[in-house]
């Protein structure tokens, strides 16, 4: 459990001032962990009363008890090489620094338990609907190819057809989500509607905080980083790539089972071109 896992189920919860508190300490822990209700409180533009209120929100019983949580995490956290060595200064280019940090937090992200919470209700799921917003589209595209290669009924919902492909949704169906900040609207309304229908989110965002988070239990976080002018999709293929991995290990024979019925049809539509490349010549 982390102070991100506590945040997001209650994040549509939370006051104005709350959620200003709530961005502090997603932003720098060791506030919380290394600060008194006086210094954090001034650090929020509030009042010390709020801060005790926050924390009690967070089902604490008071600043001191979520401190010395907050402080136990850290340790855990800094003690990881990991950790470390992610604290060391760097001569790499910004655009590339952004990116190399950003896949070194998927990887911390997508633990081999958060992997398995993803993957459990995409792999048992009825049918698997994937929506996405517009610039996190190439994780979404990651997640269709693959997981419609190793299980049946798996669809990429896109927005113009969001009504029609999701009036048969109902429980028992998982939706997958990718979206990050700017939030499109057309996801996050459908995944609250969905919701309410009992179909299982599985979001793939950008932080405790996201609209996507308060919806569902099952969510990981993802450091986007900008490429020049627009955001990076590799965080999201990671996720998705890896999710695909973990669903064919908990499908286990019947994803194989698939795979081979695929490869089967592929030979007998002639799906692939057979080419050799000539050998090189001397001249």
């Amino acid at each position: 459990m982390s102070i991100q896992d506590l945040i997001a189920p209650i994040n549509e919860r939370l006051t104005p001032t709350e959620r200003r508190i709530a961005e502090l300490v997603l932003k720098d822990p060791t506030l919380l962990a290394f600060g008194t209700v006086s210094d954090l409180a001034d650090r929020a533009n509030t009042s010390r009363p709020s801060i005790v209120r926050f924390a009690t929100k967070l089902g604490f019983e008071g600043y001191t008890d979520l401190q010395s949580w907050i402080r136990e995490q850290l340790s855990v956290q800094l003690s990881s090489p990991s950790q470390r060595i992610r604290q060391q200064e760097s001569s790499t280019p910004p655009v590339w620094a952004a990116i190399e940090e950003a896949i070194h937090q998927s990887f911390d992200a997508l633990t081999q338990e958060r992997l398995i919470a993803l993957a459990t209700p995409i792999a048992q799921a009825r049918n698997v609907w994937i929506l996405s917003g517009e610039t996190s589209m190439a994780g979404a595209y990651v997640l269709h190819s693959g997981l419609s290669m190793i299980r049946p009924d798996v669809r990429l919902v896109v927005e113009h057809s969001t009504g029609r492909e999701l009036s048969s949704a109902s429980e028992g169906d998982t939706a997958v989500v990718f979206d990050f900040a700017r939030y499109r609207r057309n996801s996050i309304t459908t995944s609250r509607a969905l919701a309410e229908l009992d179909v299982n989110i599985v979001a793939i965002t950008d932080g405790p905080l996201s609209p996507l988070a308060a919806l569902t239990k099952n969510w990981c976080e993802l450091k986007i980083p900008a490429v020049g002018p627009f955001d990076s999709s590799i965080p999201s293929v990671m996720a998705a790539e890896m999710l695909v991995a973990q669903v064919v290990n908990q499908l286990g024979e019947e994803a194989r089972h698939r795979i081979d019925r695929l490869e089967s049809m592929w030979q007998a539509t002639d799906t692939f071109l057979n080419y050799t490349p000539r050998p090189s010549r001397e001249i």
